[in-house]
């Protein structure tokens, strides 16, 4: 199975700490005053949440210090969204919605429209959810409320919905109540992206179960990303697996752009013209890349991870491209445009890049991206809904311990 898929995240997120103190307050309707019931306040990317009683009241007990992204939603009214501090006295917040009036969307009820859905529905989850072994353990347990569109022309599958979409995970033992927006899909350009909020819910289980969970969260969390980040503003990358190597790399002239490509794939295909097919999946099948280069000295330390004048926020900078390898898990999967030079075994690999004009990406002491982060590729572009930690996450067991006691489950 080929695989040459990339992934942007764009999650407003809190910053962890060790103390906890209580978030309360109160939520009322903008005009009229009443107090609104049954709204769902939430910490986003956390486990902390709740929803409101009959006098608009709310308590989130517990909460580390730090900063938080606090929602609040509730069909028919706007979404409300506020930064917060949390540090060593309780938080009480008064808040007002906003109501908001209800478009109602135009239902299809054709076979077509229900096919087309399907269709739709199932590419999502492919591409939300996951493919990997823990998204076999993944239910959507109300997909009825997602709509789709899909532009045929520009090969793009869009998503969004008014209420949470909730997964059950049971190969890690969460709900998460994901609030979809801006889910994109461009086959052409091979970029997944999709920002919103999200809310953890541990699920029910025996201690036998909880055990298991526990293992596979560990597995799923060394390597990733919120890994990196974490032992990144710490100066650990050495001690906890990681190293990060300046990669330069650049377009390879003889291969046409991937929309010239896949145009003319589609037309020839359409026409039957087998030959004419063949050439352009021939010219598709090129590197997109060309002299790339690992430079073996690992030149970026902790001068690449910079203090922000936002406390607990830090800026990851770098020039052309940076090369994170992680020395403790193999890649099981073959990424096309990712190289790797001959020499090196087979660990996990992830390539950053900046998109746009920005050349750093904030994250914060919890080890997530804060706003637009860099676009990756390789291992950690595969990093789906199946295998999301929450913020307030952290690992009981040693590194190497879980990873053994894991793969030996495994295998």
């Amino acid at each position: 199975m080929r695989f040459s898929w990339l992934i942007l995240l764009c999650l407003l997120v809190p910053v962890i700490a060790l103390a906890q103190i209580d978030v309360t307050g109160r939520i009322i309707r903008e005009d009229t005053k009443t107090p609104v019931s049954g709204a769902n306040v939430f910490l986003s990317n956390s486990s902390f949440g709740g929803a409101t009683s009959n006098n608009g009241t709310f308590e989130l007990h517990n909460v580390r210090p730090g900063q938080y992204t606090l929602v609040v939603t509730l069909i028919g009214y706007a979404d409300y969204t506020t930064s917060i501090l949390v540090s060593k006295d309780p938080i009480h917040l008064n808040i007002e919605l906003k109501p908001k009036s209800i478009m109602l969307r135009e239902v299809q009820i054709s076979d077509n429209a229900k096919a087309e859905w399907r269709r739709n529905y199932e590419q999502f989850k492919k591409e939300f959810i996951g493919t990997d072994e823990n998204a076999k353990n993944c239910e959507v347990m109300n997909p009825e409320i997602l709509d789709f569109t899909y532009h045929k022309t520009q090969k793009v599958l869009e998503a969004y919905a008014d209420e949470f979409l909730i997964v059950e995970n049971r190969a890690l033992g969460y709900r998460v109540k994901f609030l979809v927006k801006d889910f994109r899909s461009d086959h052409i350009s091979g970029i997944i992206s999709y920002s919103g909020q999200r809310l953890f819910e541990l699920l029910p289980g025996k201690e036998a179960q909880k055990k298991k969970w526990n293992i596979a969260r560990n597995y799923t969390y060394y390597g990733s990303a919120m890994h990196f980040y974490r032992s990144l503003y710490k100066d650990r990358l050495a001690e906890e697996g990681f190293e990060m190597h300046r990669f330069t790399r650049f377009i390879n002239r003889e291969r046409p752009p991937e929309e010239e490509i896949q145009r003319h794939i589609d037309y020839f295909v359409k026409i039957n013209r087998r030959d004419s097919a063949n050439k352009w999946i021939n010219y598709e099948n090129m590197p997109k890349y060309a002299h790339e280069i690992v430079y073996n000295d690992q030149s970026f330390n902790i001068a690449t991870c910079k203090k922000t004048d936002q406390p607990g926020i830090f800026a990851l900078t770098f020039p052309d491209c940076l090369y994170v390898i992680y020395t403790k898990k193999r890649e099981e999967t073959v990424f096309r445009d990712v190289y790797r030079p001959l020499t090196m075994p087979n660990y996990e690999i992830t390539v950053l890049s900046f998109m746009g004009k920005e050349n750093y990406a904030l994250f914060d002491m919890n080890g997530i991206i804060v706003g637009g982060g860099p676009l990756n590729e390789g291992t950690w572009s595969k990093s789906r809904l199946s295998e999301l930690l929450p913020v307030d996450y952290v690992p009981t067991d040693e590194v190497d311990n879980t990873l053994k006691d894991f793969m030996g489950k495994k295998h």
